[in-house]
């Protein structure tokens, strides 16, 4: 074949096809015109004998073949060109032309087949017959004359099962199953009633923190909407009560459907308050008393005489190491819960130890809310201002807040370390302005006019060998009205309270204290002053605890 290249390949292959089907032809025309000498040579061997065999006339390859065999049939004298691309012709007449040969020698190949030794005989397949001579199938008549199989409410009712546990198991033996109960599926919804600090997120959401989880994340959170938050003006610190239900299919939370009181007042007193910055802040002008109801403790008689408390003070106890401050706080507060149950009351410990922890919280009448020296600084920040928060929103509402902090230097140490580097670095390694934000809380404490009051008793601590500790008690120093100093040669002397008298005071204490007993006190005072901090603590243990109340010892003071 000439020019191969130009060729397709299905072209390629019908002109192979019809070459080799002419070249085939003349050899047959060839073998044909010579001598018949295949009867009378008897060492010649026979041809292969052929099977009949019947092809489906739709196999493609097949045709293909067949149709260039019928062609080449049909060019025989053309031998000089080569013959161009087949007629396409019937199946029916495809296989005549191929069956017709080999009936004709089917008879000798069959005698002969003898002398193959390899291959045996197929056994010959059963034809086919036609689809025309199938026996026809009976008629499967129409789906109408079908017998009707009647309406399903005719038909006979089931035998009834009975219960699963009135059922034989597989033995044929009943077991005594117990009788399952049905449950009722009950309505919560508006039965539960609860309460949380709110705290509102940065997307306008808010959730109700318990205060067993120290206002942190937890289980007990109580969401409540945006829509609610701008209904009722609420903000972060509000002791929102209300009535919640269960959460439903792919809620997380328990949420808020109505709200009954915001910091013990009806929502419409709430919506008209004033903010805490633009209230009146005055001197405190009524006195804790920390004496009486079953509290004669020598420590808060002390406390009470040279440096009263008032309400919205802003106290500051100055205390060396193990000088007894945390002992001093229990007392203090079991003494203003005792003589004081309108005040609202929460211990707060920063950085502290676990065990004092538990022992404030078993000890004390009143909220302890806590994070211990092995948490981040971050948790101390964030429990410290939703603890400020809620104390704020409470004064709004005109009550009476004591927080009583310990210590205020530890808060301010977790500031410097959360505080982004501003470049200003005081000595100590105490960021310019990282002590901004413990300011504005221990200058929270204050006393409203014609409203509540806030006061903070915080701890400061000295003298500790730290740098930073002494510079953050130098920013704080001046900033309280009312500062309680605590020596440690008293407590090594196991003197307690171990209170230096003299250094000790409070601004404005004549507000506080009725004339005939201010003056007495400061001739007390005036006598303490050539002592020592041992010497008039001494003196003051022993005359003290011969009385019943301070009243008494100051009018026993003339009687020697």
């Amino acid at each position: 074949i000439k020019r191969v290249e130009s060729f397709r390949k299905q072209d390629l292959i019908y002109k192979i096809l019809d070459t080799q089907a002419i070249v085939a032809s003349g050899n047959k025309e060839k073998s044909s015109s010579g001598p018949d000498t295949s009867a009378d040579d008897p060492k010649k061997k026979p041809g292969r004998p052929k099977k009949e065999r019947k092809r489906e006339p739709d196999k493609r390859p097949r045709e293909s073949v067949e149709k260039a065999e019928a062609g080449a049939v049909q060019n025989r004298k053309e031998e000089v060109e080569p013959a161009p691309a087949p007629q396409p012709q019937s199946a029916d007449e495809t296989k005549k032309q191929r069956e017709q040969p080999r009936k004709s020698d089917d008879d000798a190949q069959r005698r002969q087949s003898h002398d193959r030794p390899v291959r045996g005989e197929r056994s010959e397949r059963t034809e086919k017959s036609d689809r025309n001579e199938r026996s026809e199938r009976p008629e499967r008549g129409d789906r109408g004359d079908r017998p009707d199989r009647g309406d399903r409410q005719d038909r006979g009712d089931r035998q009834d099962r009975g219960e699963r546990s009135e059922r034989p198991d597989r033995n044929g033996q009943k077991k005594p199953y117990e009788q399952r109960r049905e449950v009722d599926k009950y309505d919560f919804e508006g039965l539960i009633t609860n309460s949380g600090v709110l705290e509102i997120m940065p997307d306008g959401y808010g959730f109700l923190r318990s205060a067993d989880y120290n206002y942190l994340n937890s289980p007990d959170d109580i969401y409540v909407s945006q829509s609610q938050i701008k209904l009722f003006g609420l903000k972060t610190g509000d002791n929102v009560k209300g009535t919640i239900r269960p959460p439903k299919e792919g809620e997380k939370y328990f949420p808020l459907i109505k709200v009954e009181e915001i910091n013990g007042r009806s929502p419409d007193y709430i919506r008209d308050r004033v903010p805490f910055d633009y209230l009146t802040p005055l001197f405190p002008e009524e006195k804790f008393t920390l004496v009486g109801n079953g509290q004669y403790n020598l420590s808060v008689r002390v406390v009470d005489m040279f440096a009263p408390i008032g309400k919205g003070q802003r106290g500051l106890i100055v205390a060396q190491p193990k000088t007894g401050k945390t002992v001093l706080l229990k007392d203090i507060a079991n003494a203003i819960a005792a003589n004081h149950p309108e005040v609202y009351m929460i211990v707060l410990l920063i950085d502290e130890r676990p065990e004092e922890v538990t022992d404030m919280a078993r000890n004390v009448n009143a909220e302890v809310i806590s994070s211990t020296f092995d948490e981040p600084a971050e948790r101390h920040v964030r429990i410290a201002n939703i603890v400020l928060e809620k104390a704020k929103r409470l004064v709004e509402c005109g009550h009476d807040v004591v927080i009583l902090l310990d210590s205020i230097t530890r808060l301010a140490r977790a500031y410097n370390t959360i505080a982004p580097a501003s470049g200003k670095v005081l000595s100590g390694g105490v960021d310019a302005n990282a002590l901004h934000r413990p300011k504005r809380f221990f200058g929270a404490a204050r006393n409203i006019e014609n409203g509540g009051s806030l006061t903070i008793l915080a701890t400061a601590l000295t003298e500790t060998g730290s740098k930073m500790d002494d510079v953050i008690f130098e920013e704080f120093k001046g900033t309280g009205n009312m500062e309680l100093q605590l020596d440690r040669k008293l407590s090594n002397k196991r003197v307690f309270p171990a209170v230096d008298v003299n250094p000790s005071s409070t601004r404005r204490e004549e507000l506080l204290l009725e004339k005939p007993m201010l003056d007495k006190i400061w001739i007390l005072r005036n006598y303490l002053s050539d002592m020592n901090s041992v010497e008039a603590m001494e003196f003051l243990r022993d005359r003290i605890s011969r009385t019943a109340s301070n009243e008494e010892f100051l009018i026993s003071m003339n009687s020697g």
